[in-house]
C-alpha cells in the first residue's frame, strides 16, 4: 500500500501519472469526527456534526496543500459528469473533470469505487464515483467521454482503481448481475457464484472491463477492500451509518 505520509494517513496512487498531476485518497484516520464516523470523516450527508467534518476539510486542504476546496459532488448513483471549472456548488452527479489546473476533483466513498482518470500529458484529470449502479450505467464511459471531448484519445488516458469493497465481500442479487449482463453480457466473468440467487461481484475487475471496452488499458490499483480492513476504511456493507473517505485529483497550478 503506497502512503504519503503527513499528519493525515494518505493513500498516493501507485501509477505513472505526468509529475502535474496530484492525486490522494484519504483513509479514515487523522481527523475528529467521534463513535461510528471516527475519525477522519469527509462526508457532509451521513448525519454526522457539522463542525467535525468542516475540521476534517480543513486538515484535508492544509495536509495536501490544495490549490482550492475540492468540487464537492451530490452523489446520486447515476453517470452524469460535470466540469469542475464551471460546475455549481454541490452539482448533482457522480464523476467530474477539467483541464484547468488549481480545480480538484473529488469522490466520496464507504465501499463504492473511486476511478482517478488522467491524461499521458498531464493537461486533464477526472474523478468518478462508480457503486454498482453507475458502473453498470456507464459512469466510467462517460467520463472518459468526457475527457476525450477535450482532445485526448482513450489510449492516451490512465487510470487507477482507488479503495472499494473487495469481491470476497461484495454479495449481491440477482437484479445487480442482470444490470451488468444487460449491457455487457461478458461481465459474468466478473461473477462468481453464492447461495442461491446471488453472486460475489469484483467490482474492479467489472470496472476493468467497462474501461477496457471504452479504450482505456493502462490502469492501475484494485488492491484494496473496504469492508474487510477497519481499521483505515469505512465501509458501508459492514457498519451501516458510517463516514466516507474521499479520493481527488488535481492539476498543480505551477
Amino acid at each position: 500500500m503506497a502512503r504519503a505520509q503527513a499528519e493525515l494517513d494518505l493513500i498516493r496512487p501507485d501509477w505513472p501519472a505526468p509529475a502535474a498531476v496530484r492525486a490522494f485518497a484519504t483513509t479514515r484516520t487523522g481527523g475528529c469526527s467521534r463513535g461510528v464516523y471516527a475519525s477522519l470523516n469527509l462526508g457532509d450527508h451521513v448525519a454526522d456534526g457539522r463542525a467535525p467534518v468542516q475540521s476534517n476539510r480543513a486538515k484535508l486542504r492544509a495536509a495536501l496543500e490544495l490549490p482550492a476546496e475540492p468540487l464537492w459532488l451530490q452523489q446520486v448513483h447515476g453517470i452524469e459528469v460535470v466540469n469542475a471549472a464551471t460546475a455549481g456548488l454541490r452539482p448533482a452527479a457522480d464523476a467530474a473533470y477539467t483541464d484547468s489546473p488549481g480545480r480538484v476533483c473529488a469522490v466520496l466513498t464507504a465501499d463504492c469505487l473511486p476511478v482517478l482518470f488522467c491524461d499521458r500529458a498531464g493537461t486533464r484529470v477526472a474523478a468518478a464515483h462508480a457503486g454498482w449502479r453507475g458502473l453498470a450505467g456507464g459512469v466510467l464511459e462517460a467520463s472518459v467521454a468526457a475527457l476525450l471531448g477535450s482532445g485526448a484519445a482513450a489510449e492516451d488516458l490512465l487510470a487507477w482503481l482507488g479503495p472499494a469493497i473487495g469481491p470476497q465481500a461484495y454479495e449481491v442479487g440477482e437484479e445487480v448481475r442482470n444490470a451488468f449482463l444487460a449491457a455487457d453480457p461478458g461481465a459474468e466473468a466478473a461473477f462468481r457464484d453464492g447461495r442461491p440467487g446471488h453472486w460475489w461481484l469484483d467490482l474492479y475487475a467489472a470496472a476493468r472491463a467497462r474501461l477496457a471496452r471504452a479504450g482505456v488499458r493502462a490502469v492501475w490499483g484494485g488492491n484494496y477492500c473496504t469492508w474487510s480492513d477497519p481499521q483505515h476504511f469505512y465501509s458501508h456493507r459492514r457498519s451501516g451509518r458510517t463516514g466516507r473517505q474521499a479520493t481527488l485529483i488535481w492539476l498543480s497550478p505551477c
